[in-house]
């Protein structure tokens, strides 16, 4: 059942997709990147520690190119400032499409009681529908609507103990605790500036990329700032690789190059938490639920490595204490594969 259900939805999103990208009236920028879609997995695996906490994310999103429908969508915000005539300071708006799950533990997972002191189990299972415009290598802009289902319906139960016993690794048993089934709604608003990139010596270039942003809703509802400094030989329009939120922005986009190219990056966020429901439970039932803390804070670091249209980074990240039991921050990787079409 399972198998059936997940892979139903991701077809029902797979053919709306296709339905709006190829359906819709009017001509593509040409002289812009064609269609970027990328695939993300964020996993604690790759700080070599257990499951605990945030331990398992997976997205696979889409850009397309910066059709003149979209423009016009974009201009009824007026923090966008899209023109509609592109050239190379001038905004350029895109459509994004994405189908996320992220997946959170308690530490222990071997008990099957409910552990008070630790966070829930939770899943949740989501569809994203936004607008990117980035004006030249400026500014980044990106608004999102993310909505879908926390609770035995997110089927984070059954993607960890499939795969944990696929890899034959110790079997969760705690997944009757987990968060109730409940409609998860989120916008998300970012905003990510670049001063004058800088020459180093031997031909490097860095940059300094300060952001800030938010999200309301049911699911997340908090306030976030931040920067991000990236080192490498030949820096241009890229914000970023996409990441699973909360996290630093990341555009997702970037250019064609002519061969090889890379980058460094690291960047500090914090993060004032008004609203987490993975910490402090469902909205409208009873659930279990931890104290949370208000303030948190990200310290990320990684590499960006391009190869003509194909780019793959993989981001490290350090993460202060949620909620006051808990014993030790946590530390996960991402790793993100992108491909212009």
């Amino acid at each position: 059942m399972f198998q059936f259900s997940l892979k139903s939805s991701v077809r029902v999103g797979s053919a709306l997709l296709f339905l709006v990208l190829c359906g819709v009236p009017g001509h593509a920028y040409v002289d812009e990147p064609g269609y970027i879609c990328s695939v993300q997995i964020a996993n604690d695996f790759f700080s070599g520690s257990t499951d605990r906490h945030f331990t398992h994310g997976t997205a696979v999103n889409c850009l397309t190119r910066p059709l003149p429908w979209v423009v016009k969508a974009a201009n009824r915000l007026p923090w966008f400032a899209v023109e509609e005539e592109i050239d190379e300071e001038k905004p350029r708006a895109r459509a994004s499409f994405s189908i996320n799950q992220s997946i959170f533990t308690p530490e222990d997972i071997s008990r099957t009681d409910l552990i008070e002191k630790e966070r829930p189990y939770a899943g949740w299972l989501n569809f994203g529908l936004g607008l990117v415009a980035n004006q030249g290598s400026r500014r980044f802009d990106r608004i999102e609507f993310n909505i879908g289902v926390i609770g035995p319906s997110s089927y984070a139960e059954e993607v960890q103990t499939n795969w944990h016993s696929f890899f034959d690794l110790d079997k969760p048993r705690g997944w009757d605790n987990q968060l109730k089934n409940e409609l998860g709604i989120n916008l998300f608003y970012e905003q990510a500036r670049r001063f004058d990139k800088k020459s180093l010596v031997s031909g490097l270039e860095y940059d300094f990329l300060p952001h800030f942003g938010g999200s309301l809703g049911n699911v997340f509802t908090y306030a976030a700032a931040g920067f991000t400094v990236r080192m490498g030989p030949d820096l241009h329009e890229d914000f970023g690789p996409p990441r699973i939120r909360p996290s630093l922005p990341g555009g997702g986009f970037f250019r064609n190059r002519n061969g090889f190219n890379w980058y460094l990056f690291a960047g500090v966020e914090g993060r004032a938490v008004l609203r987490n429901i993975f910490l402090d439970g469902n909205s409208f039932r009873d659930s279990h639920s931890v104290d949370k803390k208000y303030l948190v804070g990200d310290l990320q670091a990684g590499l960006a490595l391009q190869f003509h249209r194909y780019r793959i980074a993989y981001t490290h990240i350090f993460r202060t204490k949620e909620y006051k039991t808990q014993d030790s921050p946590d530390e996960f990787g991402s790793l993100s594969l992108s491909c212009q079409f």
